[in-house]
């Protein structure tokens, strides 16, 4: 096993945040390049020995360059689904140049991307296959050997394809499908992709070679409904194929009844209408697995996300990092002029107490407080494109920094003392909410909650107006149910109080 990291790009992404501990289990050196740092620190395994973490953009040539600096091999794990608006494919294309730039200049001896299968050739061929075909080209065109791993759908707790198949199914005893529900795929479980994925690592036999990996079943996705309804113990659904059900009109109705948003409901919508199936078995030779079927991989997946075990999700990889006034200190020269809030209130209690209630906030728990508020800005917010409050919580009680939490995410935690939130929510500028745990003399806790907003111009100005008298209200309740649920006396407030301009967030 050589000495040298082995760079992976996608670190934070549902197969990339798995890939790495395994790795690092099996005594290779990591170097993980990611945007957000504090994302993978804040894992289980973020401090491991063997784990670098290089901070760069897949669009940045020389930070990729300096992030695969002395490494032998690369995984190539990045995927533009849901990124630039719909500009993935030129995104898609420049990450794909800048890992050839990279691998070259730092002599890697290969390259191992996961891609998607389906034949180049089908006229019917999603945008986003389309482009992750591409991305293949880019990377065997240059110098560095290259293995392409060619997967379909991906079963696993927490994977987009799944999670749609679990909440569609859950959600829905009749179901109005498109006609292509009935296409022939080939799922394999997320543990079968991690044993590829390290296997051809460890086989020469793969360098240099496009394969497909596939799980042993091959069926159609309303095969698909009635093994998840026997593994969970549903009924059987209904299911009325109809031919006017256009990917785009499958996509809209994935994101109401799903977590999965519809920028990825709709790549995936597209890619159901194509077979994809394996067209050669090779590495099953090169690299011996287990083969997982459909029913073992959806009983292990159910199981995790019972368990509350979801290592990764699919919302870990995307999702906003902090805008520049946020890691600035929110100074008004960093964009614009930001709105404060502050809520405060003092009580006799458990600070410890307080900040398990904190933060476990949102989800299943709840937002504590005029939930029917919560829920209709949840509704709204998920009619206008946003995530709403459909994503929920990766765990009901722990909480780590780039994890999902209904329509917010989590930027920055340092327990027992302060919870940082960034909205994802549709509105006309940025806001985060910040929690703050003070432990007096005593057993005085004071307890604040800052709401900060950058409008985006007048629509902006006016939404932070209006809803003024609503939020004043709204966080001035919260803060009396979080000391309720404590068993706190209230001693002082709640009140407004003056927030300070000073750097606070550390980012």
């Amino acid at each position: 096993m050589s000495t040298h990291p082995i760079l992976v790009t996608g670190g934070t992404g549902y197969v990339g945040g798995r890939l790495i501990p395994r790795l690092l289990e099996h005594g290779y050196r990591v170097r993980a390049m990611v945007r957000s740092p504090q994302r993978l620190l804040a894992r289980p395994w973020g401090r491991h020995e063997g784990l670098e973490i290089a901070k760069g953009d897949a669009l940045d040539t020389e930070a990729f360059t300096a992030a695969g600096s002395g490494c032998t091999a690369a995984y190539y794990l990045i995927h533009s689904m849901n990124a630039h608006k719909g500009r993935f494919a030129a995104a898609d294309r420049k990450a794909a140049q800048n890992m050839v730039a990279c691998a070259e200049r730092n002599r890697m001896e290969r390259i191992i991307y996961l891609g998607g299968l389906g034949e180049k050739d089908d006229a019917h061929l999603s945008h986003h296959l389309r482009s992750r075909h591409e991305v293949e080209g880019i990377l065997e065109s240059g110098r560095v050997p290259v293995t392409n791993l060619r997967a379909a759908m991906i079963l696993g707790a927490g994977s987009a394809s799944f999670e749609m198949l679990r909440y569609l199914v859950e959600r829905l005893p009749v179901m109005i499908t498109p006609r292509w529900l009935r296409t022939p795929c080939q799922p394999i479980a997320i543990g079968n992709v991690l044993d590829y994925l390290e296997g051809c690592l460890e086989s020469p036999a793969t360098r240099g070679r496009t394969l497909d990996i596939g799980g042993p079943d091959v069926l159609n996705y309303q095969d698909l409904i009635g093994i998840y309804c026997t593994v969970a113990g549903l009924p059987r659904r209904v299911v009325i194929p109809v031919p006017f059900l256009t990917p785009w009109l499958s996509a809209k109705w994935i994101h109401l009844v799903t977590p999965v948003p519809a920028s990825i409901a709709q790549p995936l919508a597209e890619g159901l209408s194509i077979p994809v199936i394996c067209r050669n078995n090779d590495i099953r030779e090169m690299v011996k697995v287990r083969p997982v079927g459909c029913e073992e991989a959806i009983r292990t997946a159910l199981e995790r996300v019972r368990q509350e075990q979801v290592d990764t999700c699919c919302h870990d990889g995307g999702g906003r990092l902090p805008p520049e006034w946020v890691t600035c200190g929110d100074a008004d020269y960093a964009g614009g002029t930001v709105m404060r809030r502050g809520y405060r209130i003092v009580f006799e209690g458990d600070p410890l107490c307080l900040w398990r209630t904190i933060e476990a906030i949102g989800g299943r728990n709840g937002w504590y407080f005029a939930q029917s508020a919560w829920r209709l800005r949840g509704m709204m917010d998920r009619a206008a494109g946003g995530p709403g409050l459909a994503r929920g919580r990766r765990h009901s009680q722990k909480l780590r920094v780039g994890d999902t939490l209904d329509m917010w995410r989590v930027v920055d935690r340092q327990p027992p003392h302060r919870l940082v939130l960034l909205s994802e929510m549709k509105a006309p500028g940025d806001a985060l909410m910040e929690w703050r745990v003070q432990s007096g003399p005593g057993s005085r806790v004071t307890l604040e909650m800052i709401s900060r907003f950058l409008p985006l111009g007048l629509a902006g100005l006016t939404y932070w107006h209006v809803l003024l008298p609503v939020h004043d209200w709204l966080f001035k309740g919260t803060l009396r149910r979080l000391v309720h649920l404590c068993g706190g006396k209230e001693i002082q407030g709640p009140e407004i109080f003056a927030v300070d301009t000073a750097p606070q967030c550390r980012l």
